[in-house]
């Protein structure tokens, strides 16, 4: 599960300290590793011959020696990849240079879990080993649980010659309830705190074994593919040619994972926890403006958003009714069932929090509303336009959860703008980001470990608006 299940470490020092120990020596199947050879620099190299694996020593210092891996024969990650085009990943099952914008959805400890995985317009050139540069592609991954930002993840990833792809790092921050980082657990980088890691072979087949993740102590983790070529239930029809996977994590636990063409990581299931595909754009992209009935759905949500941040009861009805007309027309036709699922949580909040008069509910749920609207606007929108009204939308909570007097809410509604930024700044004129940069910073200011002051929070979020409207 895409959801991290890393052990947390008490300092850099220790996971240093462990990480040294992938140097060399045998793995869990006492094995000798293989030290990897010179090369040379970015986008083209020599392969190095073997990637070093981690010792049994390391295994061991991180409770990792007794987990039932598989042996290094049977493994097909050892060999050392060679990258001319790291950047063009076409990989069916991990198309990443073709997956603009991909959302999951799922319950995580009993509590909606949604996901946001944007392909971003920078690369990031890393050196996987000694003198070995591949510049390798930024997947942004956000994670929020009940409509919070939980953790988001920069992803590198470089595609080898014969078609495998790889993974090279990831940089990880997990939020608290207060909105700010706690952690940065899982965070590591190929050539820095371990090796690159294979995370889609080229030619997967069944009995094929492999680790995603491989650095004891930081990120651990080994798949064994199950089935090849399954039928799958997409957002928008059957999917063919699907991979399944058992995952094995460091606490020795499993999760069922399944990775599908044109869409990537398709579904995984961790006990009780599952985050599944809701939609992935282009694959399930349509051509035309969106459909009326999403237009109507967006203002009728928009104006809920306003009556109740204003207590105005008298003006939900007609706006909540029209929310409920238009989507009931909207859902006769093919709708992804997990965006449909969101949709409708939504909407029933909204007439909870409605005929209870309570305006942090209503406000919330409408806001949610709008967001879900965007979800399947995105069908027909570029991701850079979705993300720009989302980005308008997390200003809009800052209201909300300032007049609710959540400070918590507020610092986690202006990360999750800072974050939201990064998806679409590459589409501004420099002026118009440097004015989106300073509303963010005073944002920032306005709640930091220094200050609770929501009315100022208030206000910037008002002004950002503002400059938004103007763009």
């Amino acid at each position: 599960m895409r959801r991290r299940q890393h052990t947390i470490l008490s300092g850099i020092g220790f996971a240093a300290a462990v990480a040294i120990g992938c140097g060399g020596g045998g793995d869990a199947t006492g094995d000798a590793g293989v030290p990897d050879a010179g090369a040379s620099g970015a986008g083209a190299s020599d392969a190095p011959g073997t990637i070093t694996q981690p010792t049994q020593a390391a295994l061991a210092a991180a409770d990792l020696d007794k987990l039932p891996v598989a042996p290094q024969g049977e493994r097909i990650d050892i060999e050392a990849p060679t990258f001319t085009n790291p950047t063009e990943i076409t990989n069916p099952l991990f198309p990443i240079s073709d997956l603009h914008s991909v959302i999951f959805s799922g319950t995580v400890e009993g509590k909606p879990f949604h996901t946001e995985t944007t392909l971003l317009p920078e690369t990031r050139v890393i050196e996987w080993s000694e003198g070995q540069e591949v510049e390798t592609r930024v997947s942004q991954y956000f994670a929020y649980v009940d409509g919070r930002i939980e953790e988001v993840a920069l992803d590198y990833y470089a595609q080898a010659d014969d078609g495998a792809v790889w993974y090279l790092g990831e940089d990880v921050f997990d939020y608290n309830e207060e909105g700010f980082v706690d952690s940065f657990s899982g965070t590591w980088l190929a050539g820095k705190e371990g090796p690159a890691e294979m995370i889609m072979p080229a030619d997967p087949q069944v009995g094929d074994a492999f680790r995603p993740e491989n650095i004891p102590g930081v990120a651990f983790e080994e798949v064994r593919i199950k089935t090849i070529d399954k039928t799958v239930d997409g957002p928008t029809g059957p999917v063919e040619g699907a991979m399944v996977a058992r995952e094995l994590h460091d606490d020795g636990t499993y999760s069922d994972k399944v990775f599908a063409p044109g869409y990537g990581e398709f579904f995984s299931g961790h006990g009780s926890e599952i985050e599944a595909m809701a939609l992935a754009v282009p694959t399930d992209a349509l051509d035309g403006p969106p459909p009326a009935e999403l237009e109507e759905l967006s203002a009728a949500a928009n104006d809920l958003i306003d009556a109740s941040s204003s207590g105005d009861w008298k003006s939900t009805a007609p706006s909540e009714q029209a929310a409920m007309r238009a989507w009931d027309t909207y859902r006769r036709g093919q709708v992804p069932p997990r965006l449909a699922k969101e949709m409708d949580r939504a909407l029933d909040e909204l007439t909870a929090g409605i005929d209870a008069r309570d305006q942090e509910q209503a406000g919330n749920a409408a806001i949610d509303v709008a967001q879900s609207t965007l979800d399947l606007e995105l069908r027909y929108l570029p991701p850079t336009e979705i993300d720009l009204a989302r980005f308008e939308l997390w200003a809009r909570q800052i209201l909300v959860d300032a007049a609710a007097d959540q400070v918590g809410g507020v610092r986690a509604d202006i990360a999750t703008l800072e974050w939201t930024r990064d998806r679409f700044d590459d589409t501004l004129d420099s002026a118009d980001l440097a004015r989106i940069d300073t509303h963010l910073i005073e944002l920032r200011d306005s709640v930091s470990f220094a200050s609770e002051d929501l009315a100022a929070a208030t206000r910037e979020a008002a002004s950002l608006r503002d400059t938004l409207a103007g763009l």
